[in-house]
């Protein structure tokens, strides 16, 4: 993979970017020749994940740091950590999140999972975009969007189909409109160099996906999920060329993924 030099090279930042769909989006932006920063809770898979970065891309600029989203002080730092590594923030993608417990009703779920999850999902992307807003207002402002932060929350059919609990249903419900509200307050504030944006990857084939699975249930989720390169790869030029102050952005139209559920019937019955 080489960079494109044709392009604007971009400082990203990506929360939850060792594993799954944070890695594979920090992958591409490198591939295009941005500077990176990435975060995760475990060391050691964000050290794995370094390596393998600089591995795909030799002459990648990519940077990590240790951080646990939920608490404020560690959000802070990395806020220090991605202005002194990148110097300028043009997109900040906050992808970190849990699920908790899966498959249990709320009242069969321990106090301190509930408060994780919330914390992490909800607190967690309140705090990131608070930061975010902050960095890019130290930046060279503009009369139209330069900078742009990306929320993965929950729409009311996601949350539907979501097989996990009710904290995490809530709280990635929270997380679509705390995207919406800071835009709003940004339009009335009168900052026009910032967007916010809701980023919606669909269904993607990750260990959370898969986890507690029914055989039925993972037959039909190998159907119809992406695999998180093939989404990254559709979703990074988007990102990367989005000029809109509020927006939701879609890997797919449902439309598309409702056709291919049509497609995969036969495989997912085990007919095929």
């Amino acid at each position: 993979m080489k960079k494109n030099s044709g392009d604007h090279s971009l400082g990203v930042v990506i929360t939850g970017g060792s594993k799954g769909l944070g890695y594979a989006l920090a992958l591409e932006f490198l591939s295009a020749g941005d500077r990176v920063v990435i975060c995760g809770r475990n060391f050691e898979r964000l050290e794995e994940a370094l390596h393998a970065l600089l591995v795909a891309v030799p002459e990648g600029e990519i940077y990590g740091m240790g951080c646990d989203v939920g608490d404020p002080a560690g959000v802070r730092l990395l806020a220090d950590f991605a202005v002194a590594k990148l110097g300028k923030v043009d997109r900040w993608i906050n992808n970190a999140g849990t699920a908790g417990m899966f498959k249990r009703p709320l009242w069969e779920l321990d106090a301190v999972d509930i408060v994780e999850t919330c914390t992490t999902n909800l607190t967690g992307s309140l705090a990131l975009c608070a930061e975010a807003v902050k960095v890019m207002l130290r930046q060279p402002s503009s009369d139209t969007p330069c900078y742009h932060i990306f929320n993965l929350g929950f729409s009311i059919i996601g949350a539907s189909f979501s097989r996990s609990a009710v904290p995490h249903k809530a709280s990635k419900r929270g997380v679509a409109e705390v995207t919406h509200f800071l835009s709003r307050e940004l339009r009335a504030a009168g900052i026009k160099s910032i967007g916010v944006h809701e980023l919606s990857p669909g269904l993607v084939l990750t260990e959370l996906l898969l986890r507690d699975a029914t055989e039925e249930a993972r037959r039909f989720l190998t159907v119809i999920a992406e695999k998180p390169e093939t989404v990254a790869a559709v979703l990074v030029p988007k990102l990367r060329a989005v000029a809109a102050k509020n927006s939701r952005m879609r890997y797919e139209p449902l439309a598309k993924m409702a056709f291919r559920i049509v497609v995969g019937i036969p495989k997912i019955f085990g007919k095929a």
